[in-house]
């Protein structure tokens, strides 16, 4: 399957770096460019694209806003592009509903590899990234946990537990005595049963919503 890509930024000759790296891949598309947050929004609607890669600053709107238009709209996943290494910038790509944040100093592999990690559906965070994603969450959590989501099982709920303290699978697995398999399972039906577009999301619903707090072990009901 062909990956359907946008690009939105407002200097052409990022666009064209971009246009010429993801062009040489058999499995990627770049099916439409923009050069502020406006026009991103209208043509992310009219194309339908698999993943836009976008940028913070633009005219118009800017990325941030761009990205809620984005998603309110359609199942476009979108992945935050900027030259700034910044925490207000990257929590709130996180808000917006952003699946990945990449630095446009990142290396032509990593941004192929990070189209593809989008697009079938997981999140595009480093490790260091989900940590500061986690610290920032847990600073500001409830004080006291709240009561399992009645969506979820209890086991399920226990991943949840796990994914918030930024727990790979193959850790789950060992702390929950599980295989992987189940637990991939029980991952895609947590975020599925909670609206949630990828495991990042679900960390910052389980701190926002006092499923976990710093401190605080296993929730009980």
């Amino acid at each position: 399957m062909t990956l359907r890509v946008l690009l939105a930024d407002d200097q052409d000759l990022v666009r064209a770096g971009f246009r010429m790296i993801l062009g040489t891949e058999d499995d990627i598309e770049v099916v439409g460019e923009a050069g502020d947050g406006l026009r991103a929004v209208e043509l992310a609607v009219s194309l339908r694209p698999d993943v836009v890669l976008m940028d913070v600053q633009m005219p118009g709107i800017d990325g941030l806003e761009a990205t809620r238009r984005v998603l309110a709209s359609g199942d476009t996943r979108v992945v935050i592009l900027t030259t700034f290494d910044r925490e207000d910038y990257l929590f709130e790509a996180l808000q917006a509903g952003a699946s990945g944040f990449l630095l446009k100093n990142a290396s032509p592999e990593d941004l192929v590899e990070g189209v593809r990690i989008v697009a079938r559906g997981d999140a595009l965070l480093s490790p260091e990234v989900t940590r500061r994603v986690i610290a920032r969450f847990s600073a500001s959590a409830p004080p006291v946990p709240a009561h399992r989501p009645p969506e979820l099982t209890d086991r399920e709920f226990e991943v949840l537990v796990q994914l918030a303290r930024g727990a790979s699978n193959a850790e789950i697995a060992k702390e929950l005595y599980l295989g992987e398999t189940t637990v991939k399972t029980h991952v895609s039906r947590v975020l599925t049963k909670l609206a949630l577009r990828d495991r990042t999301h679900a960390v910052v619903f389980a701190y926002e919503n006092g499923i976990v707090a710093p401190g605080v072990g296993r929730e009980e009901d």
